[in-house]
């Protein structure tokens, strides 16, 4: 999760991949020189002349392209830099009364699902109280990209304040998604199909 281990050296990639890495989360926790992020000041106004190189590299080498963490401005200019559909593996919706500097915008999410990707829900007590706040938050989730688009973003061992905290509480999601009148197929779909 983040690509400053590259420290400029795309050659790491290649390493990286030879020892079984498959998929690469551009930024995290702070500006690096790949792109930015979603919670500081821009510093590159999106994707780095670097950061371009980076995702050129990881199409080349068959690395799935995480925009987790990354500005609406640095997941745009990936969309228009991948030959690849790129993923964000854990993200959330903002609304009026969640606002939260890593939540995205329903705009941000419609792109990565337009270019064929793929955004992660994500459990996290900045949207959600509940487990059932969570279905709701998949729902709108499904709704701003498509169903055929979301998948289950746990971050289950770096999530603020979790309300999914174990894997055996997926039996429950499943029982809110369906009582919320989602059919089974797109449960299925949402909880590992899409992946």
């Amino acid at each position: 999760e983040g690509g400053d281990f590259l420290e400029g050296d795309l050659g790491r990639l290649e390493q990286v991949r030879a020892a079984g890495l498959t998929v690469l989360t551009l930024v995290h926790y702070r500006v690096g020189d790949i792109g930015d992020v979603q919670t500081e000041k821009p510093v590159h106004d999106g994707l780095s002349r670097f950061g371009r190189e980076v995702v050129a590299e990881c199409n080349r080498l068959g690395i799935v392209v995480d925009c987790a963490h990354a500005s609406f401005a640095t997941t745009m200019a990936v969309l228009e830099a991948s030959s690849q559909p790129v993923i964000i593996s854990h993200g959330q919706l903002g609304d009026p009364a969640a606002t939260h500097s890593r939540l995205m915008s329903a705009q941000h999410a419609a792109a990565v699902a337009e270019a064929g990707g793929l955004v992660g829900a994500w459990p996290c007590g900045i949207t959600s109280r509940t487990l059932a706040d969570f279905g709701t938050e998949i729902l709108r989730l499904a709704e701003a990209a498509g169903p055929d688009h979301v998948a289950l973003g746990t971050d289950l061992d770096g999530n603020y304040r979790p309300v999914l905290t174990s894997y055996d509480q997926l039996d429950d999601l499943v029982g809110l998604l369906r009582d919320r009148g989602l059919p089974p197929d797109r449960v299925r779909q949402i909880l590992g199909g899409n992946a």
